[in-house]
């Protein structure tokens, strides 16, 4: 399941979920339809890879609460790389859906990363494709590990920084303030940074 946008998604990544699916016999890939041209022509590609066209299933945006409950349904989110989910991770680890991703040197690169492991699942954040199809195949195959880490992620939910909006907000003020501080003392913009 992926429903991030498509122009996030590579042929690396798309090649990836195409080596799940040929390793995972009876899964699909679920993605969101906004484009009927791109879905064509993943369609197609997928086709060309070897994997059924069938097993690339799309669906149309929907409202907040019917998208929440969509993604509760599904087992594995993957993450497109290297620019990953942000407010769509977040959505679907709010609704407890674990999130497979990676990590690289850029924000945009790194943002979902950040979520799954404020959520407390560093095993979710993979090094690279090769680790994350890996990862993915294996989840895939162990339906009791999937159960425990949706456990925990609802365990982790209430404590977690990535929706605690209160901790965040009193977090911010902090910093906002120090930073005020800093700049009434006099104190450089390089001295900020290091001290």
């Amino acid at each position: 399941r992926s429903f991030n946008n498509t122009w996030k998604l590579t042929p690396h990544v798309f090649r990836a979920w195409m080596d799940i699916l040929r390793a995972v016999p009876n899964s699909v890939l679920w993605m969101r339809k906004i484009y009927p041209t791109s879905s064509q022509r993943m369609q197609k590609e997928a086709a060309a890879q070897g994997i059924d066209p069938e097993r690339l299933v799309f669906c149309y945006t929907c409202d907040r609460e019917e998208h929440l409950t969509r993604l509760a349904s599904a087992d594995l989110f993957l993450d497109t790389w290297p620019y990953g989910a942000g407010s769509t991770a977040a959505d679907a680890l709010w609704a407890g859906l674990p999130v497979l991703t990676g990590t690289g040197e850029t924000y945009v690169s790194c943002m979902c990363a950040s979520q799954v492991l404020a959520m407390g699942l560093p095993e979710l954040v993979m090094p690279d494709l090769g680790a994350y199809a890996d990862r993915a195949i294996a989840l895939a195959q162990s339906p009791e590990v999937l159960a425990d880490l949706r456990t925990r992620l609802a365990a982790n939910r209430a404590g977690s920084v990535l929706f605690d909006s209160k901790r965040f907000t009193r977090q911010l003020e902090q910093v906002l303030a120090e930073m005020s501080r800093r700049y009434r003392t006099g104190i450089p913009h390089t001295e900020m940074i290091t001290s």
